[in-house]
C-alpha cells in the first residue's frame, strides 16, 4: 500500500512540474523570462536611461544593452555588455562578463541599488511598473 501511495505522489509531482513549466525544463522557463527592460537613475535624479537585459549567455550571465544617454549618469557605463547575477541576488554589469564596472544589491522594495563604486548611487528598477 505504501508503494502505491508513493507512486501516486511521484506522478502528481511530475505532472505538477510539467504543467508549471509548460513542458519545458525549469532552466529553459527561467531563461525565457529573463529578458527585461529597466530604468537606471542616479542619486534619485530625474535623469534616467534605459537598460535592456537580453538573452542568457551562460548560467547567471546575460547580454546587456545600455542606452547611449546612460553615460550622463555614470561615465564609462556605456561600455558594459553583460549582466551577471550572483548567488546572493546581487547583479554586476561588466564589459567582459567578469570584471564589474558597477555592482547592484537588492534594494528595499522592488529593484536594485548600486554599492560599488560608492558614487554615483544608481538605482535600477523594472520598467514594467
Amino acid at each position: 500500500m505504501k508503494l502505491v501511495a508513493g507512486l501516486v505522489v511521484s506522478v502528481a509531482l511530475f505532472g505538477g512540474a510539467h504543467v508549471l513549466y509548460d513542458g519545458k525544463s525549469p532552466s529553459t522557463a527561467v531563461e525565457t523570462a529573463s529578458s527585461s527592460t529597466y530604468r537606471l537613475t542616479a542619486n534619485g535624479d530625474e535623469a534616467a536611461c534605459a537598460v535592456q537585459r537580453g538573452a542568457p549567455v551562460s548560467d547567471g550571465l546575460s547580454r546587456l544593452e545600455i542606452a547611449p544617454d546612460c553615460r550622463k549618469l555614470m561615465p564609462g557605463i556605456e561600455r558594459v555588455r553583460f549582466w551577471r547575477e550572483q548567488a546572493d541576488g546581487s547583479v554586476a554589469f561588466s564589459e567582459n562578463g567578469v570584471d564589474p564596472i558597477v555592482t547592484f544589491g537588492i534594494a528595499d522594495g522592488d529593484g536594485y541599488e548600486s554599492y560599488a563604486p560608492a558614487a554615483p548611487l544608481l538605482a535600477l528598477n523594472s520598467d514594467s511598473q
